[in-house]
C-alpha cells in the first residue's frame, strides 16, 4: 500500500540529510523499512525568517505485512492511504465529424487541446498566426534591439503563445486532475523534472522554447498538423453552426468543430467575432506598472540571514491591497525573480510591458507588475470591446511618453509617490530597446494612479524598504488578462454558435499557463465526448 505523509518539515540545518533517514526517524522505524519514497510536493516555509524550513508532501511504500501496516496506520495519524491516480478515460461520442477539428492558437490552451485530440486519433489541424518558435525568438530579439515590430509575430503572437516570453511560472490556484498531465507533458518535452514536485515550479523562457518545439513534434507524430502564418480572419456559418474557417482572408478550410484558443491579445479576432454576432462579454482586468528591485534586497527581506543560500533559490513575493476609498484591489502580479522587463507590444504605436526570466533566474534583478483592477463601468459596459479600446488608449499614451519609438516611460518610486518627474531612478531599467524619464501618473487613469500610490505605501509596510531601496517603475502593464469573455454553454461551445469551442485565457476562462493548458484539455475532452474520431461511428 502507498501512504501519504503531508506537511513533513525539514529545517534548513537538516536539509542536506537524506529524506528517507529523516522520515524513518520521524516515524520511529528502521530506514530499511522504507521501500520507496517519492516527493510529491516541495515548498519553502519562509513565514518566519529565523526558522526557515522545507515542507514536503511524500508518498511512501513500507516493507510491512498487511497486519503490521494496519497497526502502524492506527498509531500514526500523520499517515493515510494514498488515493488512486488512475487517469480518467474519455469515451468518444458517436456524431459524425466530416472534417478534422481545427484548433486556433498555439499557446498552452491550443497546444494541449491539439495534443489531447491527436492522442485520441482526431488528427487536428493547429493554426498559428505567427511563426514557429525559432523564427519568433529571432524576431522578438530584433525588436528589443530597436528593430521593427511584426504585428503577427511578437511577444504575444507566435508558437507557444504569450507564456513563451515570460517567467514560465506553472503555479495555479485551480485544483484539477489534469494538472499532473500538463506537468508530465512539459517534462517529457524537455522541462526540468523538478517541476513535478516544486510548490512554485517554473520553466523559464529559455527552456520553454524547447518544450514548445517538442509539443509540436508530439502533435505531428500523433497525426495532427501544425501550420504557421495562418491567421484566422473569418468563420463560415451554415444553418446556424460552424461550417469552416477562413485563413489569411482567402483560404477556406471546412470544419464542423473549431477550438478557439486565441490568447488575451487577439484584438482583431475579437472584432471579427463581434461582427459575426458571436456573444461576447466585457470583463474586469487590471492595469498598472512594472517595478524592479535588486534581487538581493528581496532575498534579504524574505529569507533574512539565510539570503543567498543556494538551496532556497531567489525569493519572490505576493502583495495585495484593498483600497477603502474606491473599493479597488491592487496587487503584485506575475512576479519574476532574477528576470527582466520586456517590450510586449503587439500593435504599432503602443507600448506594453511584461516580465520575463530564464530558468536560472540569475539577472540579479527582481520585477513584478503592480496593478489595479478596472471594471466594465470604467470603459463602456454596453460595448463588449470597450476594454480593448481602454487598453489601447493607455498603451498609446505610454508610446508617446516614451518618445514614440517603443521606448518605455520610466520613473523612480519616490517621484511617482510625489506625482512629479525629473529624478533619475536609483536602479537601471532592464527594458529594451530603451527608456524615457517621465511622470508615469500620466500613463494611467487618474484613479488608478492614486490607488497604486496608496498600494505602494502599503507594500512598503509589508516589505520594509520597498519604496526606498534602489528601484524603478516602467509603464505600462495592460495585458494582465483578457478584457473579453466568450460565454459558453454546458457543452463548452459558444452559447450562440454551435461548433465553436472557446478555450483558455483569450476566451476568459484561464489566467496563466497551467489554467490555460487545463482548460484546453477540458474543451478537447468535451469535443471528444461529442464526436467520433475520423468521422467514424463507434
Amino acid at each position: 500500500m502507498k501512504l501519504l505523509l503531508n506537511g513533513f518539515r525539514v529545517s534548513l540545518a537538516n536539509a542536506g540529510r537524506p529524506l528517507p533517514e529523516l522520515v524513518a526517524r520521524e516515524l520511529g522505524i528502521e530506514r530499511g523499512s522504507i521501500e520507496k519514497l517519492t516527493v510529491l510536493r516541495e515548498s519553502v516555509d519562509a513565514r518566519k525568517r529565523f526558522s526557515l524550513a522545507f515542507v514536503y508532501n511524500l508518498e511512501i511504500e513500507l516493507q510491512l505485512t498487511e497486519r503490521q501496516l494496519k497497526r502502524f496506520l492506527a498509531a500514526k495519524s500523520s499517515l493515510r492511504p494514498a488515493p488512486s491516480r488512475v487517469p480518467e478515460e474519455i469515451k468518444p461520442g458517436e456524431m459524425r465529424l466530416a472534417n478534422p477539428p481545427v484548433v486556433v492558437g498555439s499557446g498552452p490552451a491550443g497546444y494541449f487541446a491539439a495534443l489531447t485530440l491527436a492522442s485520441y486519433g482526431y488528427k487536428p489541424l493547429l493554426l498559428e498566426r505567427g511563426d514557429e518558435v525559432e523564427t519568433r525568438t529571432k524576431k522578438v530579439r530584433e525588436f528589443w534591439q530597436g528593430g521593427d515590430l511584426d504585428p503577427e509575430c511578437n511577444v504575444q503572437f507566435g508558437e507557444g503563445g504569450a507564456g513563451t516570453f515570460s517567467d514560465g511560472k506553472l503555479t495555479t490556484r485551480i485544483e484539477d486532475r489534469r494538472i499532473t498531465q500538463v506537468l508530465e507533458t512539459f517534462v517529457a518535452n524537455g522541462a526540468p523534472a523538478e517541476i513535478l514536485c516544486k510548490h512554485k515550479p517554473h520553466v523559464g523562457t529559455d527552456k520553454l522554447r524547447g518544450v514548445v518545439k517538442g509539443m509540436r513534434r508530439q502533435v505531428e507524430e500523433a497525426g495532427g498538423r501544425v501550420r504557421f502564418r495562418a491567421k484566422l480572419t473569418g468563420i463560415n456559418v451554415e444553418q446556424g453552426r460552424v461550417a469552416g474557417v477562413i485563413i489569411n482572408g482567402e483560404e477556406e478550410i471546412p470544419a464542423q468543430a473549431v477550438i478557439l484558443a486565441i490568447g488575451h491579445s487577439a484584438r482583431d479576432t475579437y472584432g471579427m467575432l463581434h461582427e459575426l454576432g458571436v456573444a461576447l462579454e466585457p470583463k474586469s482586468f487590471a492595469i498598472g506598472l512594472r517595478v524592479e528591485h535588486r534581487q538581493g534586497f528581496i532575498n534579504e527581506m524574505q529569507f533574512g540571514e539565510h539570503a543567498g543560500d543556494t538551496r532556497l533559490g531567489p525569493a519572490d513575493y505576493q502583495l495585495a491591497y484593498q483600497d477603502e476609498a474606491t473599493g479597488r484591489a491592487a496587487y503584485a502580479f506575475c512576479m519574476c525573480p532574477g528576470g527582466t522587463v520586456v517590450a510586449a507590444a503587439s500593435e504599432a504605436g503602443m507600448v506594453v510591458t511584461n516580465g520575463m526570466s530564464e530558468f536560472a533566474r540569475d539577472t540579479g534583478t527582481a520585477n513584478s507588475a503592480l496593478v489595479v483592477t478596472v471594471h466594465p463601468d470604467d470603459f463602456d459596459p454596453a460595448n463588449p470591446l470597450g476594454g480593448i479600446e481602454f487598453q489601447r488608449r493607455w498603451e498609446r499614451k505610454a508610446f508617446r511618453l516614451g518618445g514614440g519609438n517603443y521606448h518605455a516611460p520610466v520613473q523612480s518610486i519616490e517621484d511617482f509617490l510625489q506625482d512629479r518627474s525629473g529624478t533619475e531612478p536609483k536602479l537601471k531599467p532592464s527594458y529594451l530597446p530603451g527608456v524615457e524619464l517621465t511622470n508615469l501618473r500620466h500613463a494611467l487613469p487618474k484613479e488608478v494612479g492614486e490607488v497604486l500610490g496608496r498600494a505602494i505605501m502599503n507594500f512598503d509596510r509589508k516589505i520594509s524598504g520597498f519604496t526606498s531601496e534602489p528601484s524603478v517603475l516602467t509603464g505600462v502593464e495592460t495585458r494582465t488578462s483578457a478584457p473579453v469573455r466568450i460565454p459558453r454553454d454546458e457543452t463548452l461551445q459558444a452559447v450562440n454558435l454551435p461548433g465553436l469551442y472557446p478555450a483558455g485565457e483569450g476566451a476568459g476562462y484561464a489566467g496563466g499557463i497551467m489554467s490555460a493548458a487545463v482548460d484546453g484539455i477540458k474543451v478537447a475532452e468535451a469535443l471528444i465526448r461529442r464526436y467520433a474520431p475520423d468521422g467514424r461511428r463507434n
